[in-house]
């Protein structure tokens, strides 16, 4: 990979600004396929400019925060594009959050606007229950549920067009994280270090020089000469991965893809690549390339030709060598980059195979990143030793809200402000480190982050359940798995499934513990600490004693 374009003065530049003007460029170019239907740049546009002139209306304005809580649909990509255009702040929601959960989400936010589909209608109800709804609510409908509360997300749509309005570079965008204290968190972005942050991922892989104004960034995004970018995320809007690289898209005049589904469809996806012929590919480690290669190596995959991809991009969980070469095989032309990043800025490192060559893929540390001993001594260049990532770049300005948190995430050393996340590396010599995990005891399971503790405290909600704890444990597909010892009143009845049933009651599914341990006791120190290392090292006997 080459080196990242340095940071220039279009970095003052606002997003809605950008695609507004590769509109007036491109208009009847195809912008977004969905549903079986091609919305062009100038449809895509004029949807966006209708919504920000209904928002606008209902007294929203600069800062206001529009709370989305959907699955990838065209109207996600709507809505952050209306935003944009008045300088509101979209707040991106788990669509798994069941009604407390999104209840914790509005009221962490202060939403002034909600959005979402019918189909999970219900859990807005719940909501309602435990907090005050925003005033404007638009419900999408995608089943035969109401749109209470709430009117339907068309009726916005008949507003009169909001004309381009004059756009700050320093409008805000969150990406709430739950961090490693299971509080939601929102990391802030403005559009110009956002922008300038994603310079490398827009332009690096093209043959052009960097734009420097936005006449260039039009002029380089109407090219017919250039290769397409058809983008098909495979992962959520609601993560920065996805979301990111589907406005990067736009900036580029290209066409954005998404499956009609919320549930992941591996064979859809892989018919999708070959019919639309997909160029990039966001997906989320073995959880979602594990089906896909699946499918392409089953009959019912053999007619469907994927050798449109030219790059794959994965963040956030374990993606094996073993799923890159099965891909691979299947899109030789391909570059497939594993990046090592957070929702607080990044990427740290990169892993980049383009061929059996690039086996075992190593991640290499990214240029602004370096490794921090415990004395705060930069040591990338030791082979052996071991620190924390630290990145200096185009960063968020921190949390929401939270300046104490900010602090501890953004230090600023030596005078140089860094993003510091908590995750240890080995060093390992020319560039290269090994990962070592989060300091902190958050579980990421197939991309999504897990607090321990709220998992527990839904856990000791369960009757005959009297002491708890939580961790991470490996797994092959998703990385790491929720697991729970449990302690319960003697002679319980209490099984398994019904300890996940009932925490899937309380929580998103993906909070579940997919492994459950009945135990006698946890043995506590007087202060009720646990020994995790301890807890872990049993995973391998309870299972199998379980199983034999």
């Amino acid at each position: 990979m080459t080196e990242p374009i340095p940071s220039n003065h279009l970095s003052r530049a606002n997003y809605a600004t950008i695609w507004e003007s590769v509109a007036r460029a491109v208009p009847d170019r195809p912008a977004v396929l969905a549903d079986g239907r091609t919305m062009t740049y100038r449809d895509l546009d004029d949807a966006a400019a209708r919504l920000a002139g209904a928002l606008q209306s209902h007294g929203l304005r600069a800062g206001s925060r529009i709370a989305i809580f959907m699955y990838n649909r065209v109207e996600y990509l709507i809505t952050v594009y209306a935003a944009y255009k008045i300088g509101a702040i979209p707040v991106n929601i788990n669509f798994r959050y069941q009604g407390g959960e999104l209840a914790a989400l509005l009221r962490a936010s202060r939403a002034d606007a909600l959005v979402h589909p019918t189909s999970l209608g219900q859990h807005v109800r719940d909501a309602a229950a435990h907090v005050p709804l925003p005033d404007l609510v638009l419900a999408v409908p995608d089943d035969d549920g109401p749109t209470e509360p709430g009117r339907p997300f068309a009726t916005a749509l008949d507003a009169e067009p909001l004309d381009p309005q004059p756009l700050s570079p320093d409008h805000q965008i969150f990406m709430f994280t739950g961090g490693t204290t299971g509080t939601p968190k929102a990391v802030v972005w403005t559009h110009g270090n956002l922008f300038d942050s994603q310079l490398f991922s827009i332009y690096g892989s093209l043959p052009v020089d960097v734009p420097t104004d936005l006449d260039e960034v039009t002029r380089i995004a109407a090219r017919t000469d250039l290769p397409p970018t058809v983008t098909l995320p495979l992962t959520p809007l609601m993560h920065a991965m996805a979301l990111f690289n589907v406005m990067n898209t736009l900036v580029l005049g290209g066409s954005v893809i998404f499956l009609p589904s919320a549930r992941y469809d591996a064979l859809a996806a892989a018919r999708t690549i070959h019919e639309q012929g997909v160029t990039r590919l966001i997906v989320a480690g073995n959880a979602v390339v594990g089906p896909l290669v699946d499918v392409l190596d089953s009959p019912e995959g053999a007619g469907l030709d994927v050798s449109s991809l030219t790059t794959v991009l994965s963040s956030g969980m374990a993606w094996s060598d073993e799923l890159k070469l099965r891909l691979i095989a299947h899109a030789p032309g391909s570059t497939l980059v594993d990046i090592f990043g957070s929702s607080e800025g990044g990427p740290f490192a990169y892993g980049v195979v383009e061929g059996p060559q690039d086996i075992p893929c190593r991640p290499r540390l990214a240029p602004g990143t370096v490794v921090f001993d415990a004395e705060l001594r930069e040591v990338q260049d030791v082979p052996g030793a071991t620190g924390v990532l630290a990145y200096r770049g185009a960063m968020p300005l921190g949390y929401d809200g939270d300046p104490e948190k900010t602090a501890q995430s953004y230090p600023t050393i030596n005078g140089v402000r860094y993003v510091m996340p908590g995750d240890y590396v080995r060093v390992l010599g020319d560039g290269f480190v090994e990962l070592l995990g989060r300091g902190s005891g958050v579980v990421n399971t197939g991309g999504e982050k897990v607090f321990p503790g709220e998992v527990e405290s839904a856990l000791l909600e369960i009757p005959d359940v009297t002491d708890a704890v939580v961790f991470g444990s490996p797994d092959p597909l998703y990385g790491e798995v929720v697991t729970a010892y449990v302690v319960t009143v003697p002679g319980s009845p209490l099984t398994a499934a019904e300890v996940q049933d009932e925490v899937g009651r309380r929580l998103a599914g993906y909070k579940k513990p997919r492994k459950v341990f009945f135990v006698d006791a946890l043995d506590r120190s007087p202060s009720g600490k646990l020994s995790m290392r301890a807890l872990r090292a049993q995973v391998p006997d309870l299972e199998a004693g379980q199983h034999s």
